[in-house]
């Protein structure tokens, strides 16, 4: 299977603060994430992560990807950093790319667009960033762990989701 996930933000002391995540500390932050990621996802599976993985040491990151079921991609987000664009656990590293799934073309980046290649032909805009707080356009679907509670998600996932959670704002904060 394939799945998308983005602004997982572990180790990210900011992330419980500004989004307001419910959890005590980072350590059950991070281990929640953990355990949902790996209980969605397979050893086989695919998963394309948008943006904003993680903070940290090299070596703590590197040790975080490796915890983590599925072969990684990552589209990388403006918190990540070269150490984590270099780490070795990632299948590939862009800032965007497209690619069909279950016959359906995908843009993704970890930003929201405006317009987007194939958007007039039902081509979709997969993306992070904005923590659920933008108000999504048609074919537009925020993918990050803030609008899908704690876990990545499938195509399927996305589509009958259509944002059941509504913006608190259309402003974006310093993510």
């Amino acid at each position: 299977m394939i799945f998308f996930t983005a602004d997982t933000h572990f180790s990210d002391p900011r992330i419980l603060r500004l989004d307001k995540r419910p959890f005590p500390n980072l350590a059950a932050h991070d281990d929640a994430l953990i355990e949902q990621w790996n209980a969605a996802v397979g050893p086989e599976d695919e998963v394309w992560h948008l943006g904003d993985f993680a903070k940290g040491t090299a070596d703590e990151k590197a040790t975080l990807l490796a915890r983590l079921n599925g072969r990684k991609h990552l589209v990388a987000g403006n918190n990540d950093d070269e150490a984590t664009l270099s780490l070795p656990g990632w299948s590939s590293v862009s800032s965007y790319r497209e690619l069909v799934v279950d016959g359906r073309k995908l843009v993704l980046c970890h930003y929201a667009f405006r317009t987007w290649n194939g958007s007039g032909k039902g081509a979709l805009n997969l993306h992070g960033h904005s923590h659920g707080k933008l108000m999504p356009m048609s074919g537009q679907y925020d993918v990050g762990v803030d609008v899908f509670p704690f876990r990545p998600v499938t195509l399927g996932d996305i589509l009958i989701s259509r944002r059941r959670r509504k913006p608190e704002t259309t402003s974006v904060g310093e993510f």
